[in-house]
């Protein structure tokens, strides 16, 4: 009986192995000379595959020059070795049904996968003014401790980021699809997000290698937009915007592959991730209309990155029931008008749209947590909402001295938000700062410092508005600069336990305490 099975299962393979054909762009009259535009040779590949029932649309090894090209269902694009995939440096090239959009562009498709291992080029320097550099306006520094001299530092090269152009949208994007996988393909040079998964349920990114300039802005890893049912595993990511950016838009400045989103995002696993980031290594949330919810993020490097961990509500969207683990992050102060100051680990829900009910961050856990950085872990909800069940367990921080820190340092930046006053604005450093959380544990948590000199690096731990706070196993001290003080500040907040003795604690108005 089992070898009948087996029979016929073996059958079955060879029958859709055979049924499944292969169209060579060459034959479709593509030019491998890196000159000839080759978007209609191309799309009629893709549109025979299609035609034919699916396939494999096989791009040879060589550089092949193209503007806006669409994927359908049960469509393979497939990059033999040393195969490259080129944008065109001509705006009008990307193109899809009279609307500007990005170099690949598939919607309302199913079972549709990139994958080899070729290269695609969004020539993102093309659109670029590569010698010339955003800077923050004087307004936007006017509540920062430096005021308008915020990240001036003579001699100093820039980190970014360049001014662009008009460029193409998302480079690569999936809207409304269904069974999306893309693995083992190189991506570079983007000049906006690279990956964009827009509604997508059942995707999977696995092997990916992303190479973008970490001087150009928006150029993020990995967008996952209003998706459910995403596994991403052993990607490579460096540029200068987010490496992952984790979203519940239902829409977003008009951009291509958004058609009122309405579902919520479920049930992503991001692991064994290499990140490099001028602004965040993972970003999850912004102005979200729709919920987000059971992600799971495990074995993650993020380094040489302004921020690292950056959760966010600025709308009606809530974040809930997400865990990080065996993280090692390393962050910089920068220079350059990159939102964020140098914190690994970021927390905020803050107004950023009128006139709707703000969402919540809720359930979040962080263990095994490593991270040397430039600037403390920030966590800070207005009035208006809160942070609830929140988590750090097994943390290590080391808060490296910085040479910018008289230039940029002391200082929160909890951009974008509606209240400048709360946008970036002058603020002492604690190693962690939580301020509107109702049910924050902190154990096992070990804090070094590095010598640093100036007195806005203040406490180990500083706790404001508060309710149900667990402090146990605090491992550290108030900054080389404030050694007198405790290293413990507790403020307006009630329900509180410790193991820390009483003289490493600064109590303000805090009722309540449990030992």
């Amino acid at each position: 009986m089992k070898t009948s099975i087996f029979i016929l299962v073996l059958m079955i393979l060879v029958q859709i192995t055979a049924s499944a054909k292969n169209f060579n762009v060459v034959d479709f009259g593509a030019k491998v000379d890196g000159k000839t535009v080759n978007t209609l040779a191309i799309q009629s590949a893709i549109d025979a595959c299609h035609k034919s029932g699916g396939g494999a649309v096989e791009v040879p090894a060589g550089t092949f020059m193209t503007g806006t090209i669409s994927l359908k269902s049960n469509v393979i694009l497939f990059l033999q070795p040393g195969s490259l995939i080129k944008g065109t440096a001509n705006l009008k090239d990307y193109n899809y049904q009279n609307r500007r959009v990005g170099l690949i562009y598939t919607e309302n498709a199913e079972n549709v996968s990139i994958s080899g291992f070729g290269t695609i080029d969004g020539n993102g320097d093309a659109f670029m003014k590569l010698d010339e550099f955003k800077v923050i306006s004087k307004d936007g520094k006017q509540f920062s401790r430096q005021k308008d001299q915020f990240r001036v530092i003579p001699g100093v090269l820039s980190d970014g980021p360049v001014v662009p152009t008009e460029r193409p949208f998302q480079m690569i994007i999936f809207s409304n699809c269904k069974n999306v996988t893309i693995r083992d393909v190189t991506i570079s040079n983007s000049p906006f997000w690279t990956i964009h998964l827009a509604d997508v349920n059942g995707g999977v990114i696995s092997g990916v290698k992303i190479n973008n300039s970490l001087l150009i802005p928006n150029n993020d890893g990995i967008d996952l937009t209003s998706c459910s049912n995403i596994n991403v595993s052993d990607c490579n990511i460096s540029g200068g915007d987010d490496g992952f950016a984790i979203t519940g838009y239902a829409h977003h400045f008009d951009l291509p592959g958004y058609k009122n989103l309405v579902h919520d995002s479920e049930n992503i696993n991001v692991s064994n991730c290499n990140i490099v980031s001028r602004s965040s290594g993972i970003r999850i949330g912004g102005w979200d209309q729709n919920h987000m919810r059971n992600y799971n993020f495990s074995n993650i490097n993020i380094t040489n990155s302004n921020r690292g961990i950056v959760l966010t509500v600025r709308d009606s969207g809530m974040i809930e029931n997400m865990n990080f683990n065996n993280i090692v992050i390393e962050t910089r102060l920068h220079t350059g008008d990159w939102w964020g100051n140098g914190e690994p680990i970021q927390i905020a829900v803050l107004r950023g749209t009128p006139e709707v009910k703000l969402g919540v961050i809720r359930n979040i856990f962080f263990s095994n947590i490593i991270a040397l950085s430039e600037a403390g872990i920030v966590v800070f909800s207005s009035e208006e909402s809160e942070i609830v069940n929140l988590q750090f367990h097994d943390v290590f921080l080391k808060i490296r001295n910085s040479p910018f820190n008289d230039y940029s340092g002391g200082n929160f930046d909890l951009r974008p938000v509606s209240d400048p006053h709360y946008s970036l604005f002058k603020h002492d450093i604690p190693g962690l700062f939580a301020k509107g959380v109702r049910q924050l544990s902190i154990r096992n948590f070990r804090l070094e410092w590095d010598g640093q000199e100036q007195d806005f690096f203040t406490r180990g731990i500083e706790v404001a508005d508060f309710d149900e706070l667990e402090i146990n196993d605090f491992h550290g001290a108030s900054a080389p600069a404030n050694q007198k003080l405790p290293a413990v500040k507790l403020s307006d907040g009630k329900n509180w336990t410790t193991n820390l003795s009483p003289e490493k604690i600064a109590i303000f108005a805090t009722p309540n305490y449990k030992k």
